[in-house]
């Protein structure tokens, strides 16, 4: 005689049950992605100080380039740090134009001199929130408490404290002024 089949109700427990463990999952992957776009952002930030600081140096070498008799003058476009027009064979300030790691477009702010000829420096397009706000490398200070990326200005002549920032106009004469 064969035993009737009893029903003890587990097949609607097992559902549920794998109803909460693809929900744990879906948890786990939306967190890591989100981790992984602040790792992104991060990194960005952190390439976006070490260009910053290629375009200040290159513009700084260019001004103390000056071929002999010549006064320090400003770049007049980036494309002068990659090939120096002042001097008759290739002089390189930059090894390349570096894209902005944020936007990830050639599309930097230059910020000009006083009479609006030369280059002082660059900074990003980027109107986002900056995850670092704080402990900042010492050449970076003035970066603190920044609310926008493109609040991070990369500048050559320009004397930075806790009040603000100004041009120097002992460094050089910025192309005239």
């Amino acid at each position: 005689m064969r035993r009737p089949i009893l029903r003890t109700g587990l097949g609607g427990f097992s559902y549920v049950a794998l109803l909460i463990v693809v929900a744990i999952i879906s948890l786990g992957a939306t967190a890591s992605v989100q981790m992984g776009g602040i790792a992104h952002r991060r990194q960005a930030e952190d390439e976006l100080l070490f260009i910053g600081l290629q375009y200040k140096r290159a513009i700084r070498s260019y001004f103390e380039a000056a071929p002999p008799g010549a006064p320090a003058a400003a770049p007049t476009r980036l494309e002068d740090l990659l090939r120096d027009p002042r001097f008759p064979g290739v002089r390189r300030h930059i090894r390349q134009l570096y894209n902005d790691p944020l936007t990830g477009k050639l599309d930097w702010v230059l910020i000009r001199s006083p009479d609006g000829k030369g280059l002082l420096g660059v900074h990003s397009r980027s109107k986002e929130t900056p995850i670092r706000v704080d402990n900042f490398p010492d050449e970076f200070f003035h970066f603190k408490g920044k609310t926008r990326y493109s609040d991070w200005v990369f500048v050559y002549g320009v004397v930075c404290s806790d009040q603000g920032c100004e041009i120097d106009r002992s460094a050089s004469d910025f192309g005239g002024q």
